[in-house]
């Protein structure tokens, strides 16, 4: 099992999103879930690829080409895929992992969790797809979630799709027993 982590290439102003990302690898490699990540060594994402390597788990990164030199290329992990573009690079990603966790992060970040969770709206995928609220990074997005559901944008049935938590163990445990609703494939995988 492996669960891919999307998060920063910046590290954050508050200690404990460094002391999250770290930790998280950490938990993931101790429960014998391999982390499938940007592959770069800098920010967040170095911290959670440390992390899991500090406990002998699998790291694999997924880096653009083009990313290469500016998000320098972890060299200690134990793969690295270099594709073409961002959009390949999610799908590689996708395909190695059988969940998605979104530490804190920016609009890469974010662009990622709702592809990923939009994908999973339309039934191309039933993994979990969840947010590790550390500090209360995403109370501010959950609460615009809300927010759709309320409006009429969003069904209570999608926005529970999300897996939230501010602890790791629990966040882990939920997606353990996430189960996807039942709904509709309105396009195939191959069309996107």
């Amino acid at each position: 099992m492996r669960y891919t982590v999307f998060c920063g290439s910046s590290m954050g102003n508050a200690p404990e999103f460094e002391q999250a990302a770290e930790a998280l690898g950490q938990a993931l490699a101790r429960n014998n879930i391999g982390l499938v990540y940007g592959g770069a060594n800098v920010g967040l994402m170095g911290k959670v690829a440390d992390g899991a390597l500090s406990q002998s788990g699998e790291v694999i990164g997924v880096l653009p080409h083009f990313l290469h030199q500016v998000e320098i290329a972890h060299t200690q992990i134990t793969k690295l895929i270099l594709v073409d573009t961002m959009h390949e690079r999610k799908a590689k990603m996708d395909a190695l992992s059988d969940g998605v966790i979104a530490l804190s992060g920016g609009y890469g970040t974010l662009e990622e969790f709702f592809e990923m969770l939009t994908w999973a709206q339309l039934g191309l995928h039933q993994k979990p797809v969840a947010l590790l609220n550390v500090f209360g990074f995403y109370d501010s997005l959950i609460s615009l979630i809300d927010n759709m559901v309320a409006q009429g944008f969003l069904k209570a049935v999608n926005r529970d799709m999300i897996v939230v938590d501010d602890n790791i163990a629990g966040l882990l445990e939920k997606m353990k027993n996430y189960k996807a609703p039942q709904t509709g494939k309105w396009i195939k995988k191959e069309q996107i």
